[in-house]
């Protein structure tokens, strides 16, 4: 991978020289000059992956010349004065990302990477989670297998693919498969592939996530939805690293690296003869747990900053900027969905937001997460009803805070997306109205979204 080129603004007399020090020891390419203006002469005969400027040096002009002569090249804010409104100002100029100075070492790394606008950069500025990344980072290079644990949405399927990245096989595929989402009976047949004839259907040679993997990486994301019989052959087939397609006359050898993510606590799965105790030694040589969001409270402005710019652009609407006062009240929300509930908290208000700036006004509704957080608990309305009218509620009203995405919905209620399915058909035979999918709601996540 070719080094990152970074161009640096301002002086470099403080805390600045400190952050381009910083970049060279993250093996960037780093140039610097002292003005906007020097910035520009520089940015059209070199191409930058980013550029860090001062905000002294006038970030919104810089933005909007760069821009004008069509250089497309991401430009980070920097100051020494740090105020929510001096962040909150830098973004609204159209700068990408705001730093902090003096840096800290990991902070520069992470928005570096996110800076570059490297699909499914992780967006990190939490000590707790910075912390979590340097220990993926330290393992990634080896070939152990990484048991990649948390609640629902907190970003497992994105560390994962950071992971890839930085190992030895980050030229290789990268291939994830949703244990949950695929039926039982389909599972073996996802894994391992199956010859012509294999079983009924079975029309024409089928090649699995194992061999599409070869030479890379396969994710078994939800690793703990898989049947306990079919866990059997998934230990045989790490142990040999060779596999067997269904209706094959002749093992096939794979050379794959495997990450596993769980969000359930799989000691009590085995207890509970649920998951093989041996194929979780197996796939456990390292294990890295993903705090919820609620325990590292310094990412959420940054990731609801990189949602509303990302929402914007995808719908094609001008960048909005947060308000200090809304990231002040998310990072006051517990944030039971993780990420996953940020982002489309995020979605919505950018959708909604009728100016540049996304204010409290939008989190006001009866479908906002504040409004759920900060209304007392109406237990005594619970009183007297079944429960599966309480659980038909609590599903529908989850659906339509997802913007109708199903996938999210099944991550906030904790259930698998399979579950949720079919609890929706029976609503709706029962002739209940479900919201339906919304088109745009699907959308990759970018950013520590995830699994």
């Amino acid at each position: 991978m070719a080094a990152m080129r970074v161009l640096i603004v301002g002086s470099l007399a403080g805390a600045l020289g400190q952050a381009a020090g910083l970049a060279r020891a993250r093996n960037a390419q780093v140039e610097h000059v002292d003005s906007a203006s020097g910035a520009l002469i520089c940015a059209r005969r070199t191409s930058y992956d980013v550029v860090i400027c001062d905000v002294a040096c006038g970030v919104a002009g810089l933005v909007r010349a760069l821009a004008a002569e069509r250089l497309n090249v991401a430009v980070v804010a920097c100051s020494a004065l740090v105020t929510a409104e001096i962040a909150a100002q830098a973004l609204r100029d159209g700068a990408r990302e705001f730093l902090p100075l003096p840096p800290d070492p990991d902070m520069i790394a992470a928005v570096l990477l996110a800076a570059s606008g490297e699909p499914h950069a992780p967006v990190v500025r939490d000590p707790v989670m910075l912390a979590t990344m340097r220990r993926a980072e330290q393992v990634a290079r080896s070939d152990a297998s990484i048991l990649i644990t948390g609640e629902s949405g907190t970003g497992k399927e994105v560390i994962a693919r950071h992971i890839h990245r930085a190992s030895r096989r980050g030229a290789g595929p990268f291939i994830a498969l949703n244990c949950a989402a695929i039926p039982e009976h389909l599972l073996e047949s996802e894994l391992f592939g199956h010859e012509k004839g294999a079983f009924s259907g079975a029309v024409a040679r089928r090649i699995g996530k194992f061999e599409a993997a070869q030479g890379g990486t396969l994710l078994l994301d939800e690793i703990s939805e898989m049947d306990v019989r079919l866990q059997a052959k998934l230990l045989r087939a790490i142990q040999e690293r060779e596999i067997d397609r269904l209706g094959g006359s002749a093992p096939v050898h794979v050379d794959v690296r495997i990450l596993a993510t769980s969000n359930r606590d799989l000691v009590a799965e085995i207890d509970a003869k649920r998951f093989r105790e041996d194929l979780y030694f197996r796939l456990n040589v390292v294990s890295l747990r993903l705090p919820p969001l609620r325990e590292r409270p310094a990412d959420i402005p940054a990731l609801a900053n990189h949602y509303a710019r990302h929402y914007a652009e995808l719908n094609g609407l001008r960048p909005k900027a947060v308000s200090p006062a809304v990231l002040a009240r998310l990072s006051a929300l517990p944030w039971r969905g993780n990420v996953r509930e940020l982002e489309n908290t995020m979605h919505r208000a950018v959708l909604l937001a009728g100016d540049d700036e996304i204010g409290p006004d939008i989190f006001d509704g009866p479908q906002g997460p504040a409004a759920r957080a900060e209304a007392p608990a109406a237990t005594g309305s619970l009183v007297g009803r079944r429960m599966d009218e309480v659980e038909q509620e609590l599903i529908l009203q989850t659906l339509s805070h997802t913007l109708g995405n199903r996938t999210h919905a099944a991550v906030i209620l904790g259930i698998s997306i399979r579950a949720l399915r079919n609890k929706l058909r029976d609503y709706m035979q029962a002739g209940v109205a479900v919201p339906p999918p919304q088109a745009g709601s699907q959308a990759p996540a970018l950013a520590m979204t995830a699994a």
